[in-house]
């Protein structure tokens, strides 16, 4: 089992433990050992009971559980707790804002024991009249699961990423005389997936349905298929698959056809032409053909989304969009300082060993205390061990930042003094996330006017498929960035992709820069940057206009310059 796995179940076990009132001490042995697994890098299914034994904070009972986990993919303890929990409580645990002790009172005071009877529950305000709950608490409950239930089936793009490659490949080795490729959202890279999509070009379409039936991977919906088109699901996951079979000679047709939105297909950039009429004209070799035919430049699939596209296509004024290769640095990344699982050498030589020229460290501020903010003296023993680590690791730079905490008011959470000792400052919002959109603006707006602000963190504060962001204006928080020529990042966390890629050309209209940031929180964090790049790719950006793809120098030197003009 992966090491991330590994750690999930001990943190369920941990919580279904406090769901059942089990003895405080051995929770915390849990808990204790969690904190420890997430700082070891090398994969532990490969460790020994005594290697593991090794490990600070696991001991004999911990390390035979993870050898028990390996051979058969859970633990007895484990097991025994999710055979008396229901499913459903179990998926209780999952909603943001209560924990298992609450998760147990509306299981054992009002008996619910499926997501279903909890939002009954909360509709027949049953919930607020319990002890420790309240009328706000109850709403917040009904939102979430609401939430939940609108999002049940669908998966982060992340989370898709490596299901549909691996079904890809599978699918090509069930019928190896076919073209198969992957189409629909996936291939125009949208943050969250509903159905892997692919086209199969064949012209025997009865024996390659015969194949996709004979797969252990997939199981068919008989009722939804049809002699072009294989309908169903994966076996294990149970995400819906569909596979279009379509001739040879029309495979390009289809692949633009099922890889681009509606809108980008039906824009007429003729009075009388739009894409629909030129892929139903004939048969092409490519994609780019079917481009070339209409008088314009080849667009990717991530562009397709129908705003400006195909007039810059036939101008051939397409940008050139940022690759992952073109980035310097990472910026926006958290270390043992606050709630990172490794110490800042170990952040920044992994960081270098990637090949990156810099790293900014932005632990978290003051008012973060639940994620170990750092006090003003923290603030100052850490950047003595960035200019330590800097001599030590020349030319690499380790930049001086913070993750400041937005307050109420939209301040910043240091006095001026401790502020203008960081290079950079990271501004976001991690509290008092129930604003409707002129106070989460003017909150945001107060912040970026701060001439300490370096970079606007995650925007909205969203959890893609666990809870939404608070409502901004965007246009408006933009104009604030551009007006204080302030960063946006764009938080590359596959849960956050924040900003939005749907605002990234509005901000490049304005001249904002935009920043690629991980939000790091471990070594294995910095691997996603490539979401965040595929995030500003969808909106149209570019190197030039990408913060993070700027060298050392000029790093520095903006950083320097920007500070010198703080008055």
């Amino acid at each position: 089992m992966e090491n991330k796995k590994i750690i999930k179940q001990f943190k369920l076990a941990a919580e279904l433990m406090e769901l059942h009132d089990e003895n405080p001490f051995k929770i915390r042995s849990y808990t204790n050992a969690v904190g420890a697994l997430e700082l070891v890098e090398e994969p532990l299914e490969t460790m020994t009971q005594a290697q593991l034994e090794s490990i600070q904070g696991v001991g004999k009972g911990i390390a035979a559980k993870i050898v028990e986990m390996n051979e058969k993919g859970s633990f007895d303890e484990l097991d025994q707790m999710l055979q008396v929990t229901p499913n459903g409580v179990v998926e209780m645990l999952r909603i943001k804002g209560i924990g298992p002790k609450k998760v147990r009172n509306l299981w054992k005071e009002l008996g619910a024991e499926t997501v279903e009877e909890l939002l009954e529950a909360c509709e027949q305000d049953k919930v607020s009249k319990l002890k420790g709950f309240g009328a706000k608490t109850q709403e917040n409950i009904k939102q979430a699961l609401l939430f939940t239930q609108q999002n049940r089936g669908k998966l982060l793009f992340a989370e898709a990423d490596l299901m549909a490659d691996e079904l890809l490949q599978s699918i090509k080795s069930a019928v190896p005389d076919a073209q198969v490729e992957l189409v629909g959202e996936m291939r125009r890279r949208m943050e969250i997936i509903t159905t892997l999509q692919f086209i199969l070009a064949t012209d025997v379409p009865v024996q390659a349905h015969e194949a996709l039936q004979g797969m252990a991977a997939l199981q068919e919906d008989e009722k939804a298929s049809g002699p072009f088109a294989w309908r169903g699901s994966l076996t294990e996951s149970g995400m819906p698959v569909e596979v279009r079979l379509v001739p040879t000679e029309r495979f390009a047709n289809e692949m633009l056809l099922h890889s681009s939105a509606p809108e980008h297909l039906a824009q007429y950039f003729t009075s009388s032409t739009n894409l629909l009429t030129v892929v139903r004209e004939q048969g092409y070799t490519s994609e780019a053909d079917i481009y070339k035919s209409a008088g314009m430049a080849y667009i990717e699939p991530e562009l397709r989304e129908g705003t400006n596209e195909l007039e810059l296509a036939l101008q051939n004024k397409l940008p050139k969009l940022l690759e992952l290769s073109d980035l310097k640095g990472i910026l926006h990344n958290h270390s043992t300082y606050s709630d990172g699982a490794h110490t800042l050498e170990q952040m920044a030589t992994h960081c270098r060993e990637m090949g990156y020229e810099y790293l900014g460290i932005s632990d978290h501020s003051k008012t973060a205390s639940y994620a170990g903010g750092l006090r003003e003296g923290d603030v100052l023993r850490q950047q003595k061990e960035i200019d330590e680590l800097n001599k030590k690791l020349a030319p690499f730079r380790i930049f001086k930042g913070i993750e400041s905490d937005i307050l109420g008011d939209g301040s910043l959470d240091y006095d001026a003094d401790i502020l203008k000792t960081f290079d950079f400052i990271v501004a976001s919002i991690h509290s008092s996330l129930n604003m409707d959109e002129k106070k989460a603006t003017t909150r945001l707006i107060t912040a970026i006017e701060n001439p300490y602000t370096t970079m606007l963190g995650h925007p909205t504060g969203r959890l893609l498929l666990r809870r939404e962001g608070y409502p901004i204006n965007h246009k408006m928080v933009i104009d604030a960035c551009a007006a204080n020529n302030v960063i946006i990042e764009i938080n590359s966390n596959p849960w956050r992709l924040d900003l939005d890629w749907r605002h990234v050309q509005y901000a490049l209209e304005k001249g904002v820069m935009l920043s690629i940031n991980p939000d790091a929180h471990h070594t294995s964090g910095y691997d996603d940057m490539k979401y965040g790049v595929l995030v500003g790719r969808k909106g149209g950006l570019t190197k030039e206009m990408t913060f993070n793809a700027k060298p050392l120098e000029e790093v520095e030197k903006y950083f320097k310059e920007r500070k010198e003009k703080i008055k």
